[in-house]
């Protein structure tokens, strides 16, 4: 096949493109540059797709011997992925840009493109697995290390793009296993740090990155009885579930730290409370992509609201909308409007959708916030 790899400059795809090859595949390599500041650099271990990881991207290819090309993809980041975070963030809710980037980015843009040029597949070093049916379909399945397990932020992508992609580091079963493979290979990102938090917020100051782009709103910080506890400088910067940073005026008449239980856009307000109010029974969700054919009753399976987060057993039902309804079993808490919620039938990915509230039981733990999902 051809296969278009997609080369990070880090240490996971370079290896991933090399298994490529070995399988006997014609392999091209291509690094997105997706940063529009062209003298960005990493901070340490943060960010990815700077300059210099477009350099290590470079070599890597030279050593595996395959074509290298840069194709820049910062427009359409900039318009979709940013896009998206700041106007979750202004609208009280959470998001996932890794989750936003492979759903626009990696499995649409580059696909489409690498679809166009005559490819066959894209290869990435994501952590996941892809199983094939007894009917010929293939199914998304956790990686062989669950540390390293990538599924969460894949489940987006869904079973047509799904058929085009491979993960070739799906079945290693330590981050160890591919540095010490991508030494032998001569590769110099062997020893390259992993990158975390958020690419395009190299600094790992979210706050202050949306501060710069969405300006300082001042508001009010309340308690669950309405009573003005603090304040801040734009709700948006505040999550569900939020502990750190609130800087309360007044403490909690029983000495307990409180957290963040609401974002309420429109008043430009901040609710807080008790860690019990964090409980969730019930997580509502829409915009869901499905893996497996749709049933209309009750499904068993369990979910996962966090890239690292632990899975709690569930039972989800299809609305006539559409939408989600998902009971969930104990231990659930601080689930916030935005965050990607994704089902599993044990290792097997059976969908994906959109967080846009919770219940702790009967009635509504919090309101969802006013306005629509931005696109």
């Amino acid at each position: 096949m051809r296969v278009l790899a997609a080369l990070s400059g880090g240490v996971d795809s370079a290896v991933a493109a090399a298994r490529a090859v070995d399988a006997g595949h014609d392999v091209v390599g291509v690094h997105m540059a997706l940063s529009r500041t062209r003298d960005q650099f990493r901070t340490g271990s943060r960010g990815c797709c700077s300059i210099e990881d477009a350099g290590d991207a470079r070599r890597a290819a030279d050593v595996l011997g395959i074509p290298y090309y840069v194709w820049d993809l910062s427009e359409r980041f900039e318009e979709t992925v940013v896009a998206d975070f700041l106007a979750e963030y202004e609208a009280g809710r959470t998001p996932n840009p890794c989750v936003r980037c492979n759903e626009h980015i990696k499995f649409s843009a580059l696909l489409d493109k690498a679809v166009a040029l005559g490819f066959d597949a894209v290869c990435t070093g994501h952590y996941a697995r892809i199983e094939v049916d007894a009917d010929g379909s293939r199914a998304l399945h956790r990686s062989a290390d669950p540390a390293k397990d990538q599924s969460y932020v894949l489940a987006v992508m869904g079973p047509e793009r799904l058929a085009r992609s491979m993960f070739p580091l799906g079945d290693v079963p330590s981050k160890e296993q591919t540095r010490a493979e991508a030494a032998a290979r001569g590769l110099s990102v062997s020893a390259k740090p992993d990158s975390y938090d958020i690419c395009f917020v190299a600094d790992g100051d979210t706050q202050g990155f949306l501060r710069s782009r969405l300006g300082e709103r001042p508001g009010e910080i309340v308690d669950t009885a309405g009573e003005v506890v603090g304040t801040h400088d734009g709700a948006y910067a505040y999550t569900v579930g939020q502990r750190r940073g609130l800087a309360l005026g007044r403490p909690a008449p029983d000495g307990k730290p409180r957290y963040v239980l609401a974002v309420e856009p429109v008043r430009n307000r901040v609710v807080v409370g008790p860690a019990d109010e964090l409980e969730v029974a019930v997580v509502e969700a829409d915009r869901a992509v499905w893996f497996t054919p749709v049933t209309r009753g009750p499904l068993a399976c369990a979910v996962q609201v966090r890239a690292h987060g632990a899975p709690v057993e569930a039972t989800a039902s299809v609305l006539d909308d559409g939408s989600l309804s998902v009971a969930v079993g104990p231990g659930l808490r601080g689930v916030a409007p935005g965050q990607s919620l994704v089902l599993y039938a044990g290792t097997r990915v059976l969908g994906q959708a959109t967080v846009t509230g919770t219940r702790r039981g009967a009635s509504p733990v919090r309101p969802a916030p006013a306005g629509g999902r931005a696109s």
